[in-house]
């Protein structure tokens, strides 16, 4: 699973790095974004399955929705956690959501999506942002992973 995780990161920052630099499309930022969405799922399975090891946890749920709660039960005090949690919704449904592509082929891309009657605007800096914060997320399951209590 870590094998997983570490493929899908590997791969999230060839499109942000590479890819996004050379074509410049909201295709590539859509794209990326599902790639972001398996690495926090294969983590946030990870996180379950150590939790149920480690007795924090009894039972493993099916259902995305209440991995999720689980996962924010197990980190009750990390923001971090809250903020992926909120973030891999997001990625989970842009595939439904409405978009608009900006300045495609040009530096400043952007991809506008319409959720909830907001106006989410995704650009190099958001990208960039998420890719922080992700990083964070991924050094906290690390070191939960490591934790043997």
């Amino acid at each position: 699973m870590l094998r997983d995780i570490d493929k899908e990161m590997k791969s999230a920052q060839h499109l942000l790095y590479v890819s996004l630099k050379y074509t410049r499309t909201g295709d590539v930022i859509i794209n990326l974004m599902r790639r972001w969405a398996n690495k926090i799922e294969f983590s946030l399975e990870e996180i379950l399955i150590h939790a149920k090891k480690t007795k924090k946890l009894k039972i493993i749920p099916h259902a995305p929705k209440l991995k999720q709660r689980a996962v924010i039960d197990i980190f009750k005090n990390n923001n971090t956690i809250k903020e992926i949690i909120a973030l891999y919704s997001f990625f989970r449904k842009v595939d439904k959501l409405q978009n608009i592509r900006s300045n495609e082929f040009r530096k400043n891309v952007a991809l506008i999506i319409l959720d909830e009657g907001k106006e989410v605007i995704i650009n190099m800096e958001k990208l960039k942002e998420w890719e922080k914060l992700l990083n964070d997320f991924i050094k906290v399951m690390l070191n939960f992973l490591k934790n043997k209590k």
